[in-house]
């Protein structure tokens, strides 16, 4: 989410750190939806990357959007960086390449997701098209190099920005050049939030394959369907991945805890200053140990910014947050909430999906991970492809979504936002092979006409 946390109390013990988790336990009535997604902004003359500065900047927009929303501007050293509604729960920010990310405010079903989505996109489209801004709809920038992209003016990301290079090659790329959609779900107990996990953390590879839409880098194809996949294979691997203890006997709030106490820090914020202490563990920092704090204890505060820096394919905050698809156009974007909620938010379905991945071993889990941003549905697992398991996960979420029962005033359910992904199976190919045969065909091996059809 877009704001660093503001609880300044000291943390005493390990015991607050689990509490703190556990204080996301929320009864299925209160279960909500929150649905973030990413995409670059261009320039519509010349598809150039967007500076911050300028009357035609981010900031620009940032300035305008606040006051056609009337939302609280988020501030750092004198630049807007986000908003955030102080009704809603909303909230808008920018990532290190200036990706406008929209937070969407936790909502009860996918009809309202699709409405705030569609209200997002017509006030950013107020605001942007008089400043010369366009947006894509790629989970990777198809066509520029990393040394074009501008930097936002954020503390934090200059501090990865350092880091990155030293814990592996694409880092760099993951911050500036990738774009994502995620959804964050409830859970109603511990045992729940295991259960959501290891469904979930299993079958992301489902959600990469369906969603694979970063197949160009730098104007030409880059041998990959998901790139923006492949990128978080060689990130950082201390603080992502498909965690296989979380399969083992005695997963829970205060295993996650350990482990994420052991993963490096990237910066500690005090004031409006961010002190870099990339490398060193949150452990070091909770025992006193912290070299550029000494004898400094973190506050909860620290601990959920801690949280935000860690990136699995399914993250645990408070909630749980799908973490595995590409950034696509905005009639897709509906489809991941509706996706995982018809999986994870009946309990029939939950089951069915754990009796699906109950058997696979860690390391078939792996391979399938590992092979998904490269082959998507030709990816296989035990004697299966992807394809298959895909689309027993659709059956299975078709069927959530009908139980749930939530229609809109036509009468329709939840389970109309899952037809992009239907219409995806029936062809039997990803939509990155979709946009190659494009590129291959009618686009005559140019990119250049994904920034109109691929564009919000």
């Amino acid at each position: 989410m877009a704001r660093d946390q503001i609880d300044m109390t000291p943390l005493q013990s390990r015991d607050e750190l689990v509490a703190w988790f556990e204080a996301g336990s929320k009864p299925p009535s209160e279960f909500r939806i929150g649905t973030e997604h990413e995409k670059t902004p261009f320039t519509l003359e010349g598809r150039q990357p967007v500076p911050y500065e300028g009357a035609r900047g981010i900031g620009a927009l940032l300035e305008g959007m606040q006051l056609l929303l009337g939302w609280e501007p988020i501030m750092e050293r004198g630049n807007i960086i986000g908003l955030y509604d102080v009704t809603g729960g909303g909230a808008i920010s920018l990532e290190p390449g200036g990706q406008f990310e929209l937070s969407g405010a936790p909502v009860e079903t996918v009809h309202q997701t699709q409405s705030e989505l569609m209200a997002h996109l017509a006030q950013v489209r107020e605001i942007a098209t008089p400043l010369g801004i366009g947006f894509l709809g790629l989970g990777m920038t198809p066509s520029w190099s990393r040394s074009q992209i501008p930097v936002m003016p954020k503390g934090r990301y200059k501090i990865m920005t350092n880091y990155m290079p030293k814990v592996g090659q694409y880092g760099i790329d993951m911050m500036y050049r990738t774009c994502t959609v995620q959804t964050n779900l409830d859970f109603s107990s511990e045992a729940d939030m295991v259960k959501k996990l290891r469904v979930s953390l299993a079958l992301q590879p489902v959600a990469t394959a369906l969603f694979a839409n970063s197949p160009f880098t730098e104007g030409k194809p880059n041998g990959y369907l998901s790139f923006r996949s492949e990128i978080w294979r060689d990130t950082d691997n201390a603080r992502s991945g498909m965690l296989p203890w979380v399969f083992e006997d005695g997963m829970g709030f205060e295993r996650w805890v350990d482990y994420a106490l052991d993963v490096p820090m990237y910066f500690v914020k005090r004031g409006d200053t961010y002190i870099d202490v990339a490398g060193s563990s949150f452990r070091a920092f909770f025992e006193g140990r912290n070299n550029s704090l000494p004898g400094e204890r973190p506050t909860l505060s620290d601990w959920a910014n801690h949280l935000s820096t860690i990136f699995p394919e399914v993250r645990l905050k408070r909630y749980l947050e799908m973490r595995g698809a590409d950034g696509v156009p905005w009639d897709r974007l509906p489809a991941l909430p509706a996706f995982w909620v018809g999986l994870l938010y009946d309990n029939q379905s939950l089951d069915a999906a754990w009796d699906l991945v109950s058997h696979w071993t860690a390391q078939e889990r792996q391979a399938l991970r590992d092979d998904v941003p490269r082959f998507g549905f030709k990816a296989r697992i035990k004697d299966r492809y992807l394809f298959e398991i895909a689309r027993d996960c659709l059956k299975l979420s078709h069927a959530g979504l009908r139980r749930r029962n939530h229609v809109d005033h036509s009468g329709r359910d939840e389970s109309r936002y899952l037809e992009p992904l239907e219409r995806i199976l029936d062809s039997g190919r990803t939509p990155a092979e979709e946009m190659l045969d494009k590129f291959n065909g009618p686009w005559g091996g140019s990119v250049e006409p994904v920034y109109q059809e691929y564009a919000f």
